[in-house]
């Protein structure tokens, strides 16, 4: 398998203590860099009104902009918006109501951070038919399809989609429906993401997808895209360490395949 379709999902990994990004990440972005290849670091706060969960990474404070210095010639940033479901959604005024309130407010974030950064250094990812902790939409592919539609107006670098058949949080199930209408609509790079493994190349190879985001298959090997080149076995990932504080455990100690080589002829 070509290792140039790999990309790295964005991954919630609390390990950023007090949401300040720690050198540890630095060694787990750097084990997973390949050269063209493209590393999304997790979804970063921007205030501290905007956190999820613990100990994850903040972009509010100098002492973590600092911080995240090292880290930002590896990788992209990402942060979280939750404005474009229904079933989240219950504003009533511009930003609230029809589809087009709801996905305003996303659309606005684009276009003010390409207008600061330029646009071909802005990407998104969309999830619109997950409907894991309770934000479900009514109707996701009219969303997806309209964001699509939306976004092509600005030039960005890439739209990062999540598969319909992640319905729900670490499960896949079986579905009619399908990215294909909404990477046709997106006119820029497509990702796709969610329950893939070796046949992320079979996706590239018939136009579904340009790029294919890996998340717990990248997190367990550090050197997927080479493990694809050769055909190697993959390593196995451990879900309970996914989000424990541990710097090392589940998180940068993971074999890489000549480290596996070798230990099979000690």
């Amino acid at each position: 398998m070509d290792r140039r379709p790999v990309v790295l999902a964005p991954l919630t990994r609390q390990r950023s203590y007090g949401n300040v990004p720690q050198p540890h990440a630095i060694l787990y972005y750097q084990q997973r860099t390949t050269k063209g290849g493209l590393l999304i670091a997790e979804a970063t706060g921007i205030s501290d009104t905007a956190q999820g969960y613990k100990d994850t990474p903040g972009i509010w404070t100098k002492e973590q902009v600092e911080a995240w210095k090292p880290i930002d010639l590896m990788v992209l940033k990402s942060m979280e918006l939750m404005f474009l479901k229904d079933q989240v959604n219950d504003r009533t005024d511009n930003y609230g109501g029809s589809l087009e309130n709801r996905c305003q407010f996303a659309l606005e974030v684009v276009q003010a951070v390409g207008d600061e950064i330029g646009a071909d250094k802005v990407g998104i990812r969309l999830s619109p038919f997950a409907s894991y902790s309770e934000a479900a939409d009514s109707n996701p592919e009219a969303l997806a399809l309209y964001m699509a539609n939306a976004l092509n107006k600005f030039g960005i670098l890439y739209c990062h989609m999540v598969e319909p058949r992640m319905v729900k949080l670490g499960e896949k199930f079986e579905t009619p429906n399908s990215l294909r209408p909404i990477r046709d609509a997106f006119k820029g790079t497509f990702i796709a993401a969610s329950g893939y493994n070796k046949d992320g190349n079979k996706a590239v190879s018939t136009g579904y997808t340009d790029l294919v985001a890996y998340g717990r298959l990248f997190l367990s090997n550090p050197d997927l895209p080479r493990r694809f080149e050769i055909d190697a076995p993959l390593n196995k990932y451990n879900r309970e360490t996914f989000y424990i504080s541990d710097p090392v455990i589940g998180y940068t100690d993971y074999p890489f395949s000549h480290q596996m080589s070798k230990s099979l002829f000690k």
